[in-house]
């Protein structure tokens, strides 16, 4: 669930995301024990995201204690409250990843009014607490020459913020599709993320899918990650929501190796470069055919 109604949520738009926590979401013990699975396995970093994850206390109240992994929490940050500063200020393994779009303008009319000034605020109580933190953004073909830009990237150093991820949009539907970058908008933002590399050395930057001509193609369903939903499914990507094995009656060993991930991997569906924010997306009727395969057989 999700206390915001961004523009363009691919999880709202694909029903992973509504106003209530759904019934047959996952409990924190189970996200206890998948946690347990997880550094047994030597898994190093469990992204948290959402929705929004701040609305569920009780997992990142349990997931502070794992201490063996890294939990960078994206969040929209409307919701960090004390008891939340208390907790990412004594389990450092916790670290919150603050979204936005650019500048106030650009947050606030995809976020909605006064997102932004809420985010600055967010922002101020945790340098003055010396509590490390990121911030997200999401590229689109309106906002790469902001987000990319050395005064943005100022702003945010200033601020506190030490790790920068852009991640590339997906597109909901044909209408939004202009949003999507381009080869060469995708070109200017890996020259621009190592230009950035070089100007804030005190500062790391991250895409996301990233340039896959450089990791053999996409990195999803098991290669080197995969996403678990609220109610444990184990999908490919954020973006790929499909599924034949879930995490409440089955290991994370037997969800990396499900035969969906390995008949995606046989058939070549990760292999290649995407053109607009993700292959699997890009590809998504031929891995819904893959799947269904996968449950007649």
């Amino acid at each position: 669930s999700c206390n915001l109604h961004c523009k363009g949520c691919y999880a709202r738009a694909n029903h992973t995301c509504g106003e209530e926590r759904a019934i047959d979401s996952m409990s924190a013990e189970k996200w206890d024990d998948i946690f347990t699975q997880a550094e047994a396995l030597g898994v190093l970093f469990v992204l948290l995201a959402g929705g929004e994850p701040l609305l569920r206390r009780d997992v990142l109240r349990i997931a502070a204690k794992h201490d063996r992994l890294l939990f960078p929490v994206f969040t929209n940050g409307t919701l960090m409250d004390s008891e939340y500063r208390k907790l990412f200020d004594k389990s450092r393994n916790m670290v919150p990843v603050l979204s936005l779009e650019g500048n106030q303008q650009q947050t606030n009319d995809r976020r909605g009014a006064g997102t932004y000034q809420t985010l600055v605020a967010r922002m101020d109580r945790l340098k003055s607490n010396d509590i490390l933190f990121g911030a997200s953004v999401t590229v689109t073909t309106e906002n790469l020459q902001t987000v990319t830009g050395t005064d943005f990237v100022n702003w945010l150093s200033s601020k506190g913020c030490r790790v920068l991820l852009f991640v590339e949009y997906v597109p909901i539907d044909k209408q939004t599709r202009h949003l999507a970058l381009t080869e060469a908008d995708r070109a200017a933002l890996e020259q621009s993320r190592e230009n950035l590399r070089t100007a804030f050395e005190q500062m790391i930057f991250l895409s996301f899918p990233g340039d896959e001509k450089y990791t053999g193609g996409c990195l999803a369903a098991g290669r080197s990650f995969f996403h678990i939903n609220a109610n444990g499914n184990a999908e490919p990507c954020p973006f790929s929501p499909y599924s034949d094995i879930n995490l409440k009656n089955h290991t994370l060993l037997e969800a990396i190796h499900s035969h969906f991930f390995e008949k995606l991997k046989e058939n070549g569906l990760l292999d290649g470069e995407q053109e607009g924010g993700c292959l699997l997306f890009e590809r998504e009727h031929e891995v819904a055919r893959l799947l269904a395969g996968c449950e007649q057989s």
